[in-house]
């Protein structure tokens, strides 16, 4: 089994909760490549963090975080800015994300800090979220994504509050079709669908993003489950698993890294019912996922994972 690359966002989470009958913020290690890449390691990948983390303490908290879960930091590199923070409050499990650090430190990898032959090696590259937004890093995807002689997977993972009006969401939504036109699987959300392409069913939006050229597509429905599209079949829905949610943050992400983990040991599904079987396990993942609170450190092993679904 190789390896994958994770090239993205890792920042520091406050989760609005209380303490005491007091309103508190709890830290929590985050970011949406980040989850991806913690859930893979979990789920027994071998799997490499590429991105650009911050000189001070919440930094440190992070690189220990990552090398305590197993997941590689040899592609990561420090810069001079504080951890950036994302405040998420509350409607139900639901987090609604602001973010806070500007600049914010998660975007200040360049094209020129990429080791060309770690992403190369992978054989899975992971791309996307909210680095896309800004220029340099999106430089260091696009180079990332024109290295990669493995298997290639993209997840906009779109924030509203980051985008500057119609324009921005215009500019993103080209970027998305140039990495979904090379992508092997695209994963995003019915959130994500909606603000991308609005007024369009998301069967339509899995199929108008097979047809520029991505191979697969996976669209998440919170807890209605996911939307395969394919090749060789037409969009199929599969269902969740019922569960007492009181945290989705990460929920989409753990999708994506159960996906990449799959990836990692037995390549791409033969067919259809294939991507449907991979697809139903990594919503049983999100679903422990949303049982516990706080996105990274809810990550499940496969041995939890057997045991929440068979007991």
């Amino acid at each position: 089994m190789g390896y994958a690359v994770v090239l993205g966002e890792a920042l520091v989470d406050l989760l609005d909760t209380e303490y005491d009958g007091e309103p508190v913020y709890r830290q929590a290690v985050g970011g949406g490549p980040l989850n991806v890449a913690v859930a893979v390691a979990r789920l027994g990948g071998d799997v490499q963090f590429v991105g650009s983390l911050g000189d001070d303490a919440l930094a440190g908290r992070i690189r220990g975080f990552l090398a305590d879960t197993g997941v590689g930091l040899s592609g990561a590199v420090t810069v001079p800015a504080p951890t950036a923070l994302a405040v998420a409050t509350f409607v139900d499990a639901e987090p609604d994300f602001r973010f806070y650090g500007e600049p914010p430190s998660y975007a200040l990898l360049t094209a020129d800090d990429l080791d060309p032959d770690l992403v190369a090696g992978a054989d899975v590259l992971y791309c996307g979220s909210i680095v896309l937004l800004r220029p340099a890093t999106l430089d260091a995807a696009r180079r990332a994504w024109s290295l990669a002689a493995g298997l290639r997977v993209f997840d906009p993972n779109v924030r509203l509050r980051l985008l500057d009006g119609p324009e921005a969401l215009a500019g993103l939504r080209a970027v998305v079709a140039e990495f979904a036109a090379g992508a092997h699987l695209v994963k995003l959300s019915t959130a994500d669908a909606g603000l991308l392409y609005p007024g369009e069913p998301v069967e339509g939006v899995a199929a108008y993003l097979r047809e520029l050229g991505a191979a697969t597509v996976v669209v998440t429905l919170g807890a209605a489950g996911a939307v395969v599209a394919a090749a060789g079949a037409d969009p199929v829905r599969v269902p969740a698993p019922k569960v007492a949610a009181v945290d989705a943050t990460g929920a989409g992400d753990s999708v994506m890294g159960a996906l990449v983990a799959d990836l990692l040991v037995d390549g791409e599904p033969a067919d259809a019912a294939g991507w449907t079987e991979r697809v139903a396990y990594a919503l049983r993942v999100a679903g422990l996922v949303c049982e516990s609170p706080g996105g990274a450190t809810a990550m499940p092993t496969r041995a939890d994972v057997t045991r929440r679904y068979t007991t």
